[in-house]
């Protein structure tokens, strides 16, 4: 069972989402969206006191189509993701490997995904590291 990475930025919100950002895009990943899910939630549902929380989406394009090569239905789990949040005044940043899970959910088998669960592993323990 893949587990989420979780680790504490001892940052002001906003610059932890830019770090992370920074971060990811320094390994290669391409930023498709930031997005503020409380924003959202404060828009749709008028819920004004929401933790702040971004999704950072993310993808670099070979490693994608090497996934996609072997299973088209792995899209579904596109694209990589990593969540900024508020927790108890304490900011964190997650991410869940979707190559990871695609072998978990039954899209791949792992020895069809061993190539791009190494690849990204390498880059995702980079990125941790320097966050």
């Amino acid at each position: 069972m893949t587990v989420p990475l979780k680790k504490e930025l001892y940052k002001e919100f906003s610059d932890a989402v830019q770090h992370t950002e920074k971060m990811v895009a320094e390994e290669g990943f391409s930023i498709l969206m930031t997005k503020s899910i409380d924003e959202i939630l404060k828009k749709k549902l008028g819920l004004h006191a929401y933790p702040r929380y971004s999704i950072i989406l993310a993808c670099i394009p070979t490693v994608a189509r090497m996934a996609l090569d072997i299973s088209k239905d792995i899209g579904t789990l596109f694209p990589c993701s990593f969540a900024v949040y508020e927790d108890q005044n304490r900011v964190f940043v997650s991410h869940l490997s979707i190559m990871k899970t695609s072998v978990d959910i039954g899209l791949a088998s792992q020895d069809q995904m061993a190539q791009v669960i190494q690849i990204t592993s390498e880059r995702i323990q980079s990125v941790w590291k320097r966050l």
